[in-house]
């Protein structure tokens, strides 16, 4: 199928500030299996996830985005969050507006890295309905120390805007150096984090383990084993806990975390296939 250009568009959120949406429609007059909503990392932006889009594309899914608050071409100071779960609320908005846009086709959510904890605490949270979810290298333990979680409760109270280097060794991102070279050189990608956000990357993650024995989305968990930004052993962790008949999980142990954008990307791509095509068949 040949790859539609992205339509961009504006969404309002009920403070004024605009979330930037991107969406990568099929061509007129092919019926969408699902509408995926994609849902990034820290510090990047959607754009990023054309590739993955054009993939969903090419096996009859639309796809659509938004750039975090404070992220891409979104307003909002860069890595700043107005309130702990604005991310998680702003997901609601967006949502909603694809349902709109989308009546009447199922919703699939596909988070990576903060994104993937962004859409696993919107399920554990019941935030809205979805038809299944997608868990890519996601952010359930960012491997924070105990001083560190103290210092970030303490910061997102008494200095809440403050905002700082991430921290984050792009070197891990992928195996290939194009990857990351392509990544430095993105004007839209930044490593500033606020306290509110640094809080709920701290703190979410025990929500949405705790939620994990009673989980009733079907999921598909895909993680890189050999993550250097992210805990794989709290992606291991959700999915011992969750039942195996709603969670499909598979490691893929030498990649990094972007497992997109790995060299090896082509199993990652097959196990996603596979695993949509058994809930939502070809036409």
């Amino acid at each position: 199928m040949k790859p539609q250009p992205a339509q961009n568009s504006a969404l309002r959120t009920p403070d004024g500030e605009t979330l930037v949406q991107h969406e990568w429609p099929l061509p007129s007059g092919h019926a969408e299996r699902a509408v995926v909503v994609l849902v990034h990392g820290l510090g990047e932006h959607a754009s990023r996830y054309r590739h993955v889009a054009e993939r969903l594309n090419d096996w009859g899914f639309a796809a659509r985005a938004a750039d975090h608050h404070g992220h891409g071409a979104s307003s909002g100071p860069r890595g700043g969050l107005p309130s702990v779960m604005r991310l998680v609320d702003d997901l609601a908005l967006v949502v909603d507006d694809t349902r709109r846009a989308h009546p009447g086709v199922p919703l699939v959510l596909l988070g990576h890295s903060l994104g993937g904890l962004v859409a696993a605490s919107f399920v554990a949270r019941a935030m809205r309905k979805v038809d299944a979810l997608v868990l890519s290298s996601p952010g359930l333990d960012p491997g924070l120390g105990a001083i560190q979680k103290l210092l970030i409760a303490l910061l997102s109270r008494l200095a809440p805007d403050l905002r700082v280097g991430n921290g984050l060794d792009d070197n891990y991102l992928s195996h290939d150096p194009a990857v990351v070279q392509a990544y430095r050189d993105d004007p839209l990608c930044h490593d500033r984090i606020g306290a509110r956000l640094a809080r709920f990357l701290a703190d979410e993650g025990a929500v949405v383990q705790a939620a994990a024995p009673q989980w009733q989305v079907p999921t598909l968990l895909i993680y890189a084993g050999d993550d250097r930004l992210v805990k794989p052993a709290a992606s291991r962790a959700f999915a011992a806990a969750a039942p195996a008949l709603v969670l499909s999980a598979t490691c893929f142990p030498a990649l990094y975390h972007e497992i997109f954008n790995e060299r090896d990307a082509a199993l990652v791509f097959e196990t996603l296939r596979r695993w949509l095509d058994e809930r939502f068949p070809p036409f």
